[in-house]
């Protein structure tokens, strides 16, 4: 099977930025597993599996248009500390998560005060050039649950 609009496909990944330098690997963890056509992954990663089949290996380079953006100047801003999550002690150059009314959002710690920290809302990875070697662990047709919701369920993928 194919990956394409509404299968759900598991994939092992590592990825390293333009120098070489390993920044994440899914390997020892359970597959990623992502509902494709539905957003929810980088683009540049979406149109290389598209078309793909389970087994295949491929490496892709993916440019901050089609990754995480390109990095924003004036993005620094002051956020209370009680919004940070993932830690209860923070410094700069830690990344946190905060709450937004679009979702998650990750955040680089800049400054830390008492009551405000300031931070950068760039995506950690943005204006960087990414490499991708990926593995295709399986492909199969989503669930009509699946696609309601907009992402894969189950091991790899969202748990409700």
């Amino acid at each position: 099977m194919l990956v394409t609009k509404n299968t759900v496909v598991r994939f092992n990944y590592t990825l390293k930025n333009d120098e070489g330098e390993l920044i994440e690997r899914s390997a020892g963890h359970e597959p990623t597993a992502y509902l494709q056509g539905h957003g929810g992954m980088i683009r540049g990663v979406q149109l290389a599996l598209e078309g793909k089949q389970a087994g295949d290996r491929f490496s892709v380079t993916v440019h901050p248009h089609d990754g995480y953006g390109e990095r924003l100047d004036n993005s620094i801003q002051r956020v209370p500390v009680k919004h940070l999550v993932g830690a209860k002690k923070w410094r700069p150059g830690m990344i946190a998560t905060v709450h937004t009314d679009k979702g998650q959002r990750q955040v680089n710690i800049v400054k830390m005060g008492k009551f405000m920290a300031k931070v950068d809302t760039n995506h950690p990875l943005a204006g960087q050039i990414l490499h991708f070697d990926i593995e295709i662990i399986d492909v199969r047709e989503a669930t009509q649950e699946e696609i309601a919701h907009g992402h894969a369920h189950g091991a790899g993928g969202h748990q409700h």
